[in-house]
C-alpha cells in the first residue's frame, strides 16, 4: 500500500469542489436574486501557483453559478464543469480525455455528493467543514475550512511532496498561468519526481 507522500507526489490532477471547498458553502442573493459567492485570495494565489509548477486544477460543481466561471477564468481554469449530475462520470470522462490514471487523481470534496469522485481517486482531501462521512474516507484533511483557506491549504501540502513550494510568487491570485497539465512528446502528461516529506495524517 502506498504512503500518503507517495500518493501526494504521483498527483497531476487537483478536483475541487465549489460549495463548502472554494467557498464557504453559504447561498448569499443579492437585491435582484442574483446568487453570490465569497472566494478566498489565498486560495486563488495558490491555484494559479499550483498550475505554474505543473499540478492542472478541475472544478466539478452541481450546481450553476456565473461567480464560478468568472472566478475559475480569472485564475486560469480551463475544466470547469457545472450542473454536473453525475459527477462521477464527468471526473472519468476528463480523467481519460486527459490520459490519466485515478492515482494521478486528487479529489477535494465537503458533502455526500462527493463521496463518489473521491472513490475514483488516488487522493482524498476534505476542508474542516467537512461531514462526518468525507472526513472519514478523506486521506488528508485540512485544518482550514472551505472558503477559508482550505484550498490553500492542500495545495501548499502538495506542492511541498514535490518541493515545489515556496513558489517565486509573480502573480497576486488573479493572473492567468500556463495550463497545469503539460504535454509530452507522444501527447501524454509529463510527469516529474520528487521526494515527498512528512504528511499530516487526517484523523480516523
Amino acid at each position: 500500500m502506498k504512503s500518503l507522500a507517495e500518493r501526494a507526489t504521483r498527483v497531476r490532477l487537483l478536483v475541487l469542489d465549489v460549495d463548502g471547498v472554494l467557498t464557504d458553502g453559504g447561498l448569499y442573493y443579492g437585491p435582484n436574486g442574483e446568487e453570490l459567492k465569497r472566494f478566498d485570495v489565498q486560495d486563488g494565489l495558490a491555484i494559479v501557483e499550483a498550475q505554474r509548477a505543473g499540478l492542472a486544477i478541475a472544478i466539478i460543481s452541481g450546481r450553476r453559478s456565473l461567480a464560478v466561471g468568472r472566478r475559475a477564468a480569472e485564475l486560469g481554469i480551463a475544466e470547469v464543469h457545472q450542473g454536473a449530475g453525475d459527477k462521477t462520470s464527468v471526473l472519468e470522462a476528463l480523467r481519460e480525455r486527459l490520459g490519466l490514471a485515478p492515482a494521478d487523481l486528487a479529489v477535494m470534496g465537503d458533502d455526500l455528493p462527493d463521496l463518489p469522485i473521491m472513490r475514483v481517486a488516488g487522493l482524498c482531501l476534505a476542508p474542516a467543514n467537512a461531514v462526518a462521512e468525507v472526513r472519514r474516507m478523506a486521506h488528508w484533511v485540512s485544518r482550514r475550512p472551505g472558503g477559508g483557506g482550505a484550498v490553500r491549504d492542500a495545495v501548499e501540502w502538495l506542492l511541498r511532496s514535490r518541493r515545489a513550494w515556496p513558489p517565486s510568487v509573480k502573480s497576486d491570485g488573479g493572473g492567468a498561468p500556463q495550463s497545469g497539465l503539460r504535454r509530452s512528446a507522444d501527447g501524454g502528461p509529463s510527469r516529474s519526481s520528487g521526494r515527498a516529506p512528512r504528511a499530516r495524517r487526517s484523523p480516523k
